[in-house]
């Protein structure tokens, strides 16, 4: 069962309620109908994210994320991390008033940055730590190029394989371009050497984000949650459920 029923998107947020209803059949196809789970999201502010501001993609993803975590989540909203050389904003997303929330957000935040991906995770871990909460986390991780430092980025996304936090990655932009490479590295770093357990995906979402169809979003960024569940649960870092 589903944490937000449909009648209540409805009544909140309409303009939601068929990403909703997309969001539970990639949930049930993957096995995961009535998980409990926090959703975030981290969204890339550095200068060549601005066409995709402008287009409307990142209110997009935003939505669609929405529309998954009214599934896991009860509380409606979906905390945002905004990046760029350093953290440009750490603020939430709401079923309520969700139509043109990034243009607000973004209209107060100051100059597009480089692309620094460490700190933003150091704010999201610190954000779940801080809230107490006992159930695992999905963090949808949006960025349109390669970290400033990638040492830092697999350091720190190594220490977080600890903690009940899975890291999927989307990428924006030219699929063949090489600032992708360092993301499909992460995706394969070596467990157990590197890492207790592989707690990061990445897919690439393309030039116009907005052209993968609902259905083809979720099921990748819900794909590899359930296998992470399984192997973080097996070591103790996600409790049984």
């Amino acid at each position: 069962m589903a944490a937000i029923s449909l009648s209540k998107v409805e009544e909140t947020a309409p303009a939601l309620a068929g990403l909703y209803k997309s969001a539970g059949v990639s949930l049930r196809k993957h096995g995961l109908d009535g998980l409990r789970a926090a959703v975030y999201l981290v969204v890339d502010y550095s200068g060549s994210m601005r066409p995709y501001y402008k287009d409307g993609s990142v209110q997009a993803l935003a939505d669609r994320v929405l529309g998954l975590s009214a599934h896991l989540d009860d509380d409606g909203t979906v905390p945002v991390v905004f990046f760029s050389t350093d953290v440009d904003a750490e603020t939430e997303i709401a079923l309520a008033g969700h139509q043109g929330r990034i243009e607000r957000i973004v209209a107060g935040l100051g100059h597009m940055g480089k692309t620094g991906y460490h700190l933003a995770m150091d704010a999201v871990i610190d954000h779940y730590l801080d809230s107490g909460a006992t159930e695992p986390a999905l963090v949808v991780f949006q960025t349109d190029g390669g970290p400033t430092s990638k040492l830092a980025a697999e350091r720190y996304l190594c220490k977080a394989a600890k903690l009940p936090l899975f890291w999927q990655f989307i990428g924006f932009g030219d699929p063949g371009s090489k600032q992708f490479d360092f993301l499909r590295k992460l995706d394969e770093l070596a467990v157990p050497g590197k890492r207790v357990v592989d707690n990061a995906g990445f897919f690439h979402a393309g030039e116009d984000p907005r052209k993968v169809p609902d259905a083809e979003l979720y099921d990748r960024l819900v794909g590899e949650f359930p296998k992470w569940l399984v192997a973080a649960r097996a070591q103790g870092i996600v409790r049984p459920a």
